[in-house]
């Protein structure tokens, strides 16, 4: 049987159903959606789990009725780091739908392997090996599976991980730490080697971005300049994961990267949407609004989409507010005044 998150939950509080209600009506503008997401993301993250945790679980699936594939993804990506086994049902009925959005697909199988549960293993194995399946779909269903072998084996209990600024669970660790610190010379080779799995590249790029944080680190400048020839590889997944680390990793060397992805028309949606998002955690950076307003009649939904998320995101950044959300002590209060 599927799961069902279209029904209120029971127990549900007033913040909780304030922050749902807001997120799953798709006449409220999508960023007041996104920051909704971001609240219920908190609450749904919260550790030691709360009375708030399973319902703000449910409300994040509840959304998944959407039409905008870009609000779908990034639901799946907030499951993904709830750390919570209740994210799976969802999560599995997302990656399976054939029908759905293959970005959303994509990124509820690297929530999947996010989450680290060996139960995925066989639907993530059975997408992996299936040849009529889209590319982006197969090659992150390889990540995942590979992530969650590494998360249940011996071998992560014997590694020496680098410390990292990000509390996010990555699709793929960084690379363990050997004798001497990882040089960027050897993580680039690593990234752009073609021939290497995923998943060792994909570490390679975790390495390389906790080299760039914090941005007046001496390492910084030239780990961006290593991520940022990731953006020129075969792979359109990839190329989407440089972008979302540039995200994170807010550096001011990445902007002229990410301008010029976004502004390659040639290049695909769920690249260029996530070059927008990145430019948007920039936003007080002079001229990146300017840069972001020139695609607001972009030809790409999700791209378009992304933008208004990121001018969103610019003007948090300007404001120097704490949280880019609805605040949730105050969710009730902030819907019932729109």
């Amino acid at each position: 049987m599927s799961p069902s998150a279209t029904t209120e939950p029971n127990g549900a509080d007033d913040t909780v159903l304030a922050l749902r209600k807001v997120l799953t009506n798709e006449s409220e503008p999508l960023a007041r959606r996104f920051r909704a997401l971001f609240s219920l993301k908190h609450l749904a993250c919260l550790q030691p789990t709360t009375e708030q945790t399973l319902p703000a679980i449910q409300a994040i699936a509840a959304a998944f009725a959407s039409s905008s594939a870009l609000l779908k993804h990034e639901l799946a990506y907030c499951l993904g780091q709830t750390r919570n086994r209740d994210s799976v049902p969802y999560l599995q009925q997302v990656v399976k739908d054939v029908e759905e959005d293959a970005m959303c697909r994509h990124e509820a199988a690297e929530a999947l392997g996010a989450l680290g549960y060996a139960e995925s293993l066989d639907i993530l194995k059975k997408l992996r090996d299936d040849e009529s399946e889209v590319e982006i779909v197969r090659e992150t269903c390889d990540i995942a599976v590979d992530r969650i072998v590494w998360e249940n084996s011996e071998q992560r209990k014997a590694e020496k991980l680098k410390p990292s600024d990000f509390t996010s669970i990555d699709p793929a660790p960084p690379m363990p730490l050997e004798a001497n610190e990882p040089s960027i010379p050897d993580l680039e080779k690593t990234l752009l080697d073609t021939k290497l799995p995923l998943f060792q590249r994909y570490r390679a790029m975790f390495g390389l971005r906790d080299l760039a944080s914090p941005p007046d680190l001496p390492t910084a400048v030239d780990a961006v300049n290593a991520l940022a020839k990731g953006l020129k590889d075969p792979s359109a997944l990839f190329r989407h994961e440089v972008a979302f680390v540039f995200g994170q990793l807010c550096h001011p060397a990445s902007i002229p990267c990410l301008t010029e992805c976004l502004g390659d028309l040639k290049e695909v949606g769920m690249v260029r949407h996530e070059a927008a998002e990145a430019l948007g955690s920039l936003g007080d950076e002079e001229g990146v609004e300017d840069t972001l307003k020139r695609f607001l009649n972009d030809p790409e939904q999700v791209v378009r989409d992304s933008v208004i998320v990121a001018l969103d995101m610019a003007e948090f950044e300007k404001n120097g507010e704490m949280e880019y959300a609805l605040i949730p002590e105050g969710a009730a209060t902030a819907v019932s005044a729109a």
